[in-house]
């Protein structure tokens, strides 16, 4: 299902807009990066043996453990005779059969608390790939969004090339007429070149970014890769948020809370299994065997039947082990030690993420906070730069200023609108990332 709405999210734009070159929006590149990444090929890896472990864990607790084992073979020279029980030179046949079965009836719950601690390692897997899959698209999402922020800045830049060229031909034709001097002519080719240096300089960023993007996607480097610049919404400002209540949300849900807590739990179990460790341990064992002999070559010797000897030597076995523990240099409990120590570093670790995603809820909501207030004042800025440089550019070619305030006032222009687009950029991660608090993934946004 994943691949064939990636074929279509890849390959549809690209037949709608009739080239070779991929148009992908955000999800689709977020979509691709996921499915790509070998992190996440890395985790799948790891939650398939997380798997084999849970499997070993249950067989463990609840089958025994069972071998067999045969054997054939030839004996020469001084050996005893199964029947008689005495020593005989006679050269021998020996063919024989076992099979025995072993269970473990207490161990110090070590099977029960496995059981547990398998199963809660197939959840921290799961965990791991959602966390590595957030990663990766708010990774994607930065990457994005600085491609868009030097393709637009690149877009208004060419605009103020082709205004700096006329400003330039203007120049030269009041120059000849009289109307300017030669060094405002001079001034608005250095005017020009600046703004040429800048849209090179912007290009190069540009193509930096998008390698970065395709690097982040795992694209392939080579391959040509185009965003859509239109995010198909307009920017809305939400309301402020209750900090408290997103902050306890938070806690409930982001994997490194959750990764923190599984990990502090799997570690009281193994302190548990360590404890009772020192306590016997109580194992149930059975078998069978049986075997077939002859003496070949033996002059006027008639051996039984095989199957008769198979049936009538087979024989029996149930026991009952105890293992009580006495003296192993202390391995047991320094083995309670090292867990123990375990279990109180995971404890810390988790009271630590704790801590830390209540701060990064904290700042996001801030940050989110700041990047709107940025952002309007940004807008506004940039709107009133927009008519404030156009009033100059006419009263440039009326000749009421000169070429230093026409270019003072260019510079602000483009400044404005840069800081507006950056604003913008920074305004939607910040959002997303609280939308990702609230319990949003980026790829549902």
């Amino acid at each position: 299902m994943k691949k064939s709405f990636l074929f279509l999210t890849l390959f549809i734009p690209m037949l709608m807009h009739g080239q070779d070159t991929v148009v992908m929006g955000l999800k689709d590149c977020m979509q691709y990066a996921v499915e790509h990444s070998t992190k996440v090929k890395i985790q799948n890896s790891d939650n398939a043996d997380a798997d084999v472990a849970r499997r070993d864990a249950v067989l463990t607790a609840f089958t025994p453990q069972v071998s067999g084992n045969t054997y054939a073979y030839y004996n020469f020279g001084r050996s005893i005779d199964p029947e008689t029980n005495t020593y005989s030179t006679v050269t021998s046949f020996h063919n024989g059969y076992n099979l025995s079965a072993g269970i473990d009836l207490f161990n110090g719950f070590e099977a029960v608390n496995n059981l547990k601690i398998t199963k809660t390692s197939q959840l921290m897997g799961k965990t791991r790939s959602q966390q590595i899959e957030d990663q990766i698209c708010l990774a994607t999402m930065e990457a994005y969004c600085n491609v868009i922020y030097f393709s637009e800045l690149e877009k208004a830049l060419v605009a103020q090339v082709e205004t700096a060229e006329k400003a330039l031909q203007l120049a030269e034709r009041q120059e000849r007429l009289g109307q300017k001097s030669h060094a405002d002519v001079v001034q608005m080719q250095a005017d020009l070149a600046e703004r040429q240096y800048q849209l090179t300089n912007c290009k190069n960023r540009h193509n930096d970014a998008v390698i970065t993007l395709k690097d982040v996607m795992f694209w392939p480097i080579e391959e040509p890769l185009k965003v859509d610049n239109d995010f198909g919404e307009e920017v809305v400002f939400d309301t402020p948020e209750d900090v408290n209540a997103l902050v306890d949300n938070a806690k409930e849900i982001m994997p490194e809370v959750l990764l923190a807590e599984m990990t502090m739990n799997n570690a009281r179990r193994s302190l548990r299994t360590a404890r009772w460790q020192i306590l016997p341990t109580l194992s149930l064992y059975s078998g069978f065997s049986t075997n077939y002999f002859t003496y070949p070559g033996m002059a006027g010797y008639e051996p039984k039947p095989y199957g008769d000897q198979l049936k009538n030597n087979r024989g029996e076995y149930v026991q009952l082990s105890l293992n009580i523990p006495i003296f192993n240099h202390l391995a047991r409990h320094s083995n309670i030690a090292r867990k123990r120590n375990a279990y109180n570093r995971a404890e810390a670790e988790y009271q630590q993420s704790l801590q830390q995603v209540e701060a990064e809820v904290s700042r996001a909501v801030a940050d989110r906070a700041g990047a709107a207030d940025a952002l309007r004042q940004a807008e506004t800025r940039a709107t009133l730069q927009h008519e404030a440089f156009n009033l100059n550019a006419k009263r440039f070619e009326q000749g009421l200023i000169s070429s230093i305030e026409y270019q003072t006032a260019s510079n602000t222009y483009l400044n404005a609108l840069a800081e507006k687009l950056n604003a913008q950029m920074q305004h939607f991660i910040k959002k997303s990332v609280v939308l990702y608090y609230k319990g949003v993934p980026y790829l549902e946004q």
